[in-house]
């Protein structure tokens, strides 16, 4: 179907031989384009506190933003969900992905841990896995630090978060864990060892172009690294049985969308249990367009259910 109507005014503007492509961009001037767009509808919904610190890393101390919910008289530990951000892990940050970040926290009643892991092409493959992986494990063992129960740990991550928390899921359960009890992946890119019909369907956008992920692709990966490396697809990796409960969104009209059925099946055909849903009229990006979107704001409603109920069932 088509692009949903309350998306068009935003795509036709990103859109025109007058809007300068991402691929033809630096690093930096992406960074600052990017997080203009995630400024462009202004500041999130109240939390009951947001702090900055950092977490040790392999490379050195990783920055996260810690969330805690609105609500109040909450006694005890809280839940806790490592959620590491969307951008082709080259652009995107902690304040890119600050809305979506809040409204998540305030609707699972839980701890958010967001994760700035380091960004290419500064720091290429496998960087940003290192970091997301250190940044779980650390959680995983000060949760009590942060008000949050080392029980009820959950990842979540949209686009490039997405591939990171897919593959941190499969890294934390064949290593030192912490075991966890759902991942959260939206849109996910699981397979740079393949290529999928959506690709070339939506390579035209909007809002992802496939000549976007091409030179997202370059900026990450070098040239001699494996693609069928787990680490970077998750969706190759030797085994998908015990891995956590999933929600796998796409959104139809996303050169992503095929990559996150594939991985939607190969968890179920694992035996894992899976709750997938597919967007119709959407694209990529629509996880961070609540301020326009209905089906956004839905989105963020629907994780915040899936999350409150597997937090329930721990």
């Amino acid at each position: 179907m088509p692009l949903n109507p309350q998306l068009v005014p935003l795509a036709e503007g990103m859109s025109g031989p007058e809007v300068v492509k991402m691929s033809d961009m630096t690093p930096d001037e992406a960074r600052e384009a990017y997080l203009a767009l995630a400024n462009l509808f202004g500041p999130g919904e109240e939390v009951g506190s947001v702090t900055d610190r950092t977490v040790p890393g392999p490379a050195g101390a990783i920055p996260v933003r810690v969330y805690s919910p609105m609500a109040a008289g909450t006694e005890g530990t809280l839940p806790v969900v490592v959620f590491y951000h969307g951008g082709g892990w080259v652009i995107g940050d902690l304040d890119s992905h600050d809305r979506e970040c809040r409204a998540i926290s305030n609707r699972a009643n839980c701890i958010i841990v967001s994760v700035h892991y380091r960004r290419a092409p500064e720091a290429a493959f496998p960087a940003a896995f290192e970091d997301a992986a250190a940044a779980l494990e650390w959680v995983g063992a000060n949760a009590g630090e942060l008000g949050g129960d080392p029980a009820r740990i959950a990842i979540a991550g949209d686009s490039a978060g997405g591939n990171l928390s897919a593959a941190v899921a499969i890294h934390a359960r064949d290593n030192t864990g912490p075991k966890l009890c759902f991942q959260l992946l939206v849109y996910p890119a699981v397979d740079f060892a393949a290529d999928y019909a959506s690709e070339k369907e939506n390579e035209e956008g909007p809002f992802l172009t496939l000549d976007t992920m091409n030179w997202f692709k370059a900026q990450y990966v070098s040239g001699d690294t494996d693609p069928s490396d787990a680490r970077l697809s998750p969706l190759q990796a030797s085994s998908h049985e015990g891995l956590p409960p999933a929600l796998v969104v796409t959104a139809e009209l996303d050169p992503l969308r095929d990559q996150g059925r594939a991985y939607a099946k190969k968890l179920e055909d694992a035996g894992v249990p899976v709750t997938f849903h597919e967007y119709d009229g959407m694209a990529h990006l629509f996880f961070q367009l609540s301020a326009i979107s209905d089906d956004a704001k839905a989105l963020l409603d629907e994780c915040g259910e899936v999350l409150t109920k597997a937090f329930a069932q721990v």
